[in-house]
């Protein structure tokens, strides 16, 4: 049962001594009345902050799956395979009181598919706050790493973040941006927080996600849509197992990844590789729509089609994939309506 709005004005008169001071003195039988009616509310309404500021409780976190389920088939578009992934991994991990290990995804893709709007989904289907949670914590290379020669501290720091904010709560979510502008090797300082580990120094990982994101591997991603699209196959043929393996692969040969030689694949902690196709005029059309609905402006096909027609495709000759995916759309439709 939430508390009242007098209930709580009542509880922050009595325990702020500047208002008690400003309320004319009264005598002992009112304010032993009071105290002990003080000493009632509080047996009744004991968890009464936490309504109020955010903590680490069910209140705040709660994994709604149906929320999730919806979000992915209406809001996401042109990725079956990562919808499909996501749903799975998220609601066997948040089901499971007992989890073996952390959440490991790592999601790969071409610019403006979806990867950073997914983790987006993630959030708001755990989290009260959504992203805004402070239980949830974003990693950008460029930001918070941005020079070769601080490694040592890098790994140092990343170590120190991971551990706090876990031990502050167990479903922490810890999102990397950027995985390819990652230093090599940087990554593999939080190995033993993913790993099969029931504590490590008093403090259990098991329920935490993990969640890199990277174009690495984008190409090897491109290249099979395009095969699919020249062999004249629907896109929704494609399968995981038509690119998991080769992913990983690529993405662990990688030089130029955060994710190369990391020791994270080689001792299989990343539960799973998720794909994200490059997306088709008809997903932009479908994402212009979407933004125009969740502008509360009344979806207008015309200046759909025409954002979706002032973007750059590639091939070059056959104009099939957007370069850019759903990335610019904000600004496009910001000047057509």
């Amino acid at each position: 049962m939430r508390p009242k709005k007098r209930h709580v004005l009542l509880l922050w008169m009595l325990v702020c001594s500047g208002m008690t001071e400003a309320i004319e003195p009264i005598s002992t039988s009112i304010a032993v009345g009071m105290a002990a009616a003080l000493t009632g509310f509080l047996a009744s309404y004991q968890n009464i902050f936490y309504y109020f500021h955010e903590c680490c409780r069910p209140e705040w976190i709660s994994f709604n799956r149906t929320a999730l389920e919806a979000d992915l088939e209406r809001k996401l578009f042109g990725q079956h395979i990562a919808s499909r992934i996501i749903l799975k991994a998220v609601n066997g991990f948040m089901s499971n009181d007992n989890p073996k290990k952390p959440l490991v995804l790592s999601l790969h893709g071409w610019t403006g598919t979806g990867k950073n709007f997914v983790s987006q989904l993630i959030a708001d289907s755990i989290y009260k706050e959504g992203m805004d949670s402070s239980f949830v914590h974003v990693f950008t290379s460029e930001l918070h790493f941005p020079h070769a020669s601080h490694f040592d501290t890098y790994k140092s720091q990343l170590q120190q973040w991971i551990k706090g904010n876990v031990t502050n709560c167990a479903h922490s979510m810890f999102i990397f941006d950027e995985m390819d502008k990652m230093h090599p090797g940087l990554i593999d300082s939080i190995k033993p927080y993913l790993d099969y580990y029931d504590k490590l120094d008093g403090v259990s990982y098991r329920k935490a996600i993990f969640i890199f994101l990277s174009n690495a591997g984008g190409e090897g991603i491109i290249q099979t849509a395009l095969d699919f699209w020249k062999g004249g196959r629907d896109r929704e043929e494609i399968e995981l197992r038509d690119l998991e393996t080769e992913l990983s692969l690529s993405v662990f040969n990688n030089k130029k990844s955060g994710l190369w030689h990391t020791s994270l694949i080689d001792k299989n902690l990343v539960d799973f590789f998720v794909p994200f196709l490059p997306l088709e005029y008809r997903h932009i059309v479908q994402c212009a729509m979407a933004e125009m609905k969740a502008r509360g402006v009344h979806p207008d096909l015309n200046v759909a089609e025409q954002v979706a027609k002032d973007l750059v495709y590639f091939p070059k000759a056959e104009r099939v994939f957007s370069v850019k995916g759903c990335k610019t759309i904000e600004s496009k439709l910001d000047y057509y309506t």
